[in-house]
């Protein structure tokens, strides 16, 4: 056996080690495969005569899928759920090892490597975690992406994946801008006549679906949270008016997706058909509404064949985009990052790297032309600026998904309002001053509780010069005090500013939420 062969050998037994060990942690949560428990009691729900759209789980997950997907899932309720779970687990390991097959075409030790790399990343381990079908879909539209169905039927399985997840088609656009237009008419004809196949068996279900469910994005989650790396999460943690989200998402949305269609259709055309099927994919984790961790395989295929392409540029960035796809720098690198614009630049690493491939590509197809390749690196130069730029400014509040003013209803947990705990402490804690308040540093936030005299009327946080004010809720606990608590990334830019009932400052704070105050934990306050 040759050094080749030795060598996927030896990634494959990685392979088996991480799959097993990832595995066994799975079943030691016990919130293990949460998803696929949406899934199953969803089927059941739908079994028991109930509707679909009507079913929430234990943690108060809904099923949020087209009703064809809860048809595809159907056969899950013929096994019991605790027999469900490994069986599915073992499908996903499977499935990542048949994505890695068809990304390598061949090549074991590619094959082997690229295998490792998904199975190692951060979006792998959460379809194993949550019981996701979203590997699945993935390996659906990918396989077809790339042709490795019969010709005849080529298409279809983009359909189907549609079918279960809406995502996939722009794959359908994909096709056209390539020139398979009979992939294309295949790949709809497949998405519709799975829908009809829904509707005849599910009309009730559809019609709720289709005329409202589709559009309810409050069903799936806190769209602005960390987990959602999608250009639209990354707008909303930014900040941006509420009136302007919809506008500048769609332009860039649009952009995105223009530049990476044409890009694709150029990659297919030079023989690329792997990269540009990773593209697209890219483009619909950027373009999506909501990119939870486990959509977010395609970026790392594009790592991988970042990592792959000549070039030592090229594989920097690959490296670059897989550590961010295996780790969560904005946790990782918390420590030393610097300013808010930085720390936000962590945390949304994921999201600007998938819009940096569907932007930039792979540069393997632009190599040969000097004035494409010029005008590839004046891109890169633009996006690297803007970066730079995000990163050296002190962001709102609004930028931070961390920021939370906390409210009578958390009052019950000691970690938000420790300062004082009846009208005795509160007064001693107080004492003469206005405002009284800890910093406390915690892994990778910082929390601020207090307590306020009569004489301020209203509390407010700056997280940056010029920055929206984020008011602090002063709860009435206590006669002798109002108390309040909040929580954010990093104070190192913040304000505290209190008001008396005119609507004169009365008290400023800066220096006592550095982080050396944070490290100190003791009480601020002033008069």
């Amino acid at each position: 056996m040759g050094q080749p062969g030795r060598r996927a050998v030896a990634l494959w037994i990685v392979f088996g080690a991480v799959a097993v060990i990832s595995c066994a942690l799975v079943l030691r949560r016990p919130d293990r495969l949460s998803d696929l428990h949406i899934y199953y009691g969803a089927v059941e729900h739908l079994r028991s005569g109930q509707p679909l759209y009507g079913y929430v789980a234990e943690n108060g997950g809904p099923f949020t899928y087209p009703p064809f997907a809860a048809l595809a899932l159907g056969p899950i309720a013929l096994v019991p759920e605790g027999l469900l779970q490994p069986l599915w687990m073992v499908a996903t390991i499977a499935a990542l090892a048949a994505i890695a097959a068809a990304v390598g075409r061949g090549r074991p030790d590619v094959v082997a490597a690229v295998a490792c790399g998904l199975l190692l990343s951060a979006p792998a381990q959460s379809n194993l975690r949550f019981g996701q079908v979203s590997v699945f879909v993935v390996l659906l539209a990918l396989v077809d992406a790339l042709g490795l169905t019969p010709a005849r039927y080529r298409g279809c399985l983009v359909g189907l994946a549609a079918a279960v997840k809406l995502t996939p088609l722009l794959f359908v656009v994909y096709f056209l801008a390539a020139g398979r237009r009979r992939d294309a008419a295949r790949a709809f004809g497949a998405f519709v006549g799975a829908a009809a196949v829904a509707a005849l068996v599910l009309p009730g279900e559809s019609w709720t679906y289709w005329t409202g469910t589709m559009l309810e994005t409050a069903r799936i989650g806190d769209l602005a949270s960390l987990g959602n790396q999608s250009v639209q999460g990354m707008l909303l943690r930014l900040g941006l008016p509420p009136a302007a989200l919809p506008l500048v998402w769609a332009a860039l949305v649009g952009a995105v997706c223009l530049a990476a269609l044409l890009r694709a259709r150029r990659l297919f055309h030079d023989g690329h058909s792997t990269k540009a099927a990773v593209l697209v994919g890219c483009a619909t984790v950027a373009a999506s509404p909501v990119s939870w961790t486990h959509h977010q395989l395609w970026p790392v295929l594009a790592a991988m064949l970042l990592i792959g392409t000549r070039g030592a540029v090229h594989r920097a960035a690959g490296g670059a985009l897989l550590a961010a796809m295996v780790l969560s720098l904005g946790v990782v690198l918390a420590g030393v990052s610097l300013t808010p614009g930085v720390q936000f630049v962590l945390e949304n690493a994921r999201a600007l790297g998938t819009v940096g491939i569907c932007v930039l590509g792979f540069g393997a197809a632009a190599a040969a032309a000097a004035r494409r390749t010029a005008r590839r690196w004046t891109l890169a130069g633009a996006a690297a600026v803007a970066i730079a730029v995000v990163a050296v400014q002190p962001l709102p509040a609004s930028a931070d998904p961390t920021f939370k003013a906390y409210r009578l209803a958390d009052t019950a947990n000691p970690r938000y309002f420790y300062v004082c705990r009846d009208d005795t402490s509160c007064a001693a804690f107080i004492g003469d001053l206005s405002i009284r308040f800890g910093v406390v540093a915690e892994k990778t936030k910082v929390r601020v509780n207090g307590v306020v005299g009569p004489a301020v009327a209203r509390l407010e946080y700056r997280s940056a010069p010029g920055g929206r004010p984020r008011e602090i809720p002063l709860l009435p606990l206590w006669d002798a005090g109002r108390v309040f608590s909040f929580r954010s990334a990093s104070l190192a830019h913040g304000r505290l500013v209190a008001y008396d009932s005119a609507g004169n400052e009365i008290a400023s704070y800066r220096r006592e939420l550095t982080p050396a105050a944070a490290l100190a934990g003791e009480p601020r306050g002033g008069r």
